[in-house]
């Protein structure tokens, strides 16, 4: 599906980065916030499980994020945790990030969270501590809608981690696509907000080509099934 042309931000505009997971949502919102053009946006921030790695969550390889970011002409800025990691860690992980962020005169973080108020309501409080402002692009969408409006958007996406509990275990390693979300069962969120699934979107409407990729293992770890994705 062609999308409108992305309207240009000027140089007065707030600069921001985009709290990138490496997947569809986190993709869409981007999209979403480059093409309302009120925003400059000059980064990336990911957390990365310093141990692996790989991005916290997703398990995507570190190389591939790189692919990305280089896909989408954005430095990359890391957020390295450790394993274990407590909270409190974290936290001070997290604010000493966002303090540098706020030293380079970046005033908002794009993330691309829909509808879980408890994690919107500490996102604010984390940008607050440091003067800095949460944005929510993709907040308060009907999920079902917004997964569709996606995948005809044109991102292109494969699942890299599933509950078992609450997606079936098949689909691992599967494309995010219209197919997919018919094999959901009725009480797994269409986006995966509540945990089901997490993806890497590997093409979109703000990629210049698609990100080469092939499907390995899935292995179980700690309840989870994880896909591992390898650079074609």
């Amino acid at each position: 599906m062609k999308q409108p042309p992305a309207e240009a931000a000027d140089s007065r505009s707030p600069r921001a980065w985009m709290a990138w997971s490496s997947g569809k949502d986190s993709l869409w919102a981007l999209h979403l916030a480059r093409r309302a053009g009120h925003l400059d946006i000059v980064g990336l921030l990911t957390s990365i499980t310093e141990t692996y790695d790989r991005v916290t969550m997703h398990g995507v390889r570190e190389s591939l994020l790189q692919a990305q970011a280089a896909a989408l002409g954005l430095p990359l800025h890391r957020i390295l945790i450790p394993t274990p990691c407590s909270q409190q860690q974290y936290e001070d992980i997290m604010r000493a990030t966002l303090e540098r962020a706020r030293s380079l005169a970046v005033t908002k973080v794009i993330f691309g969270d829909i509808s879980l108020a408890d994690v919107r309501a500490h996102r604010e409080r984390q940008m607050a501590r440091v003067d800095m402002e949460a944005l929510f692009p993709l907040w308060g969408m009907d999920t079902g809608d917004l997964a569709r409006q996606i995948i005809a958007g044109g991102v292109r996406a494969t699942i890299t981690c599933l509950d078992p509990t609450k997606v079936p275990a098949e689909l691992a390693g599967r494309e995010f696509d219209d197919d997919f979300l018919t094999h959901l069962p009725d009480t797994a969120d269409p986006c995966g907000e509540n945990g089901e699934f997490h993806t890497f979107a590997w093409h979109g409407p703000d990629y210049p080509s698609p990100i080469p990729i092939t499907v390995g293992q899935t292995l179980n770890r700690e309840g989870f099934l994880f896909t591992d994705l390898h650079p074609a």
